[in-house]
């Protein structure tokens, strides 16, 4: 059978030809690119200074201080003429301190010095002599008596407000009073839940007799005294 193929068209054995060539160009190709330099473009600028500009630039102007004038130098003093004193001045004498033998001493021993009486509240657990109830002047232990007194009198003129056990009030209240100097009440303060039995227990303590005052050192003095009063529903 014979080839279809012309022994003379076969391109293997110009390969190496080709290989070769195409190597060259290769490089070539390469060197160039290696070697090739780019500029860039070249611009000229007017660098020139316009001295015109700046000769019509516009200086703001500004405003002079005015310093004001220094003030006028004082006045020359007037002449002062000397005049002479002619009218007298009283000397002042001044008087010795001292006593002459011909003077009366006063001893001290004759001087009476008044005593100034002040008011001062002394509480009734730490007065001497406490105030006496009516019916305690013959007592040994006149403080347990005033107390025994105090009771029975608060138990005798207790009286329960109406009003008071229509609401349902019940409570303490606390009563302070003083003992006057002269033996009666006075300055009396309640503090309690309700006003009704703040009134009743005023009145209770309004009926007091009237009382031997206290004494500390031998001077009767005020006493406070505080008591307090129970309200209780039965």
């Amino acid at each position: 059978m014979e080839p279809k193929k012309n022994p003379k068209a076969d391109l293997n054995n110009k390969s190496s030809l080709f290989f070769v060539s195409g190597l060259f160009i290769v490089l070539a190709l390469t060197l160039w690119a290696f070697e090739h330099k780019t500029y860039d473009e070249v611009n000229e600028y007017d660098i020139s200074m316009n001295v015109d500009d700046l000769l019509d630039e516009e200086v703001p102007m500004t405003e002079q201080i005015k310093t004001p004038p220094p003030p006028p130098p004082p006045a020359a003093p007037e002449i002062i003429e000397v005049v002479e004193d002619e009218e007298e001045v009283e000397e002042t004498v001044i008087e010795s301190t001292e006593t002459s033998q011909e003077e009366e001493i006063v001893e001290v021993e004759d001087v009476v010095v008044d005593e100034i009486e002040e008011d001062v509240d002394v509480p009734f657990a730490v007065i001497e002599d406490v105030p006496v109830f009516p019916g305690c002047e013959n007592e040994s232990d006149k403080r347990a008596c005033f107390n025994k007194m105090i009771q029975k009198h608060i138990g005798k003129n207790f009286r329960y407000p109406e009003i008071a056990q229509e609401m349902g009030v019940q409570g303490r209240v606390s009563v302070m009073f003083v003992i006057q100097k002269d033996g009666s009440i006075g300055n009396v303060r309640m503090r309690g839940p309700d006003k009704n039995l703040e009134k009743e227990a005023a009145r209770i303590i309004s009926k007091l007799p009237k009382m031997t005052p206290g004494k500390q050192r031998g001077r009767a003095v005020r006493v406070p005294f505080s008591i307090p009063i129970n309200f209780k529903l039965q």
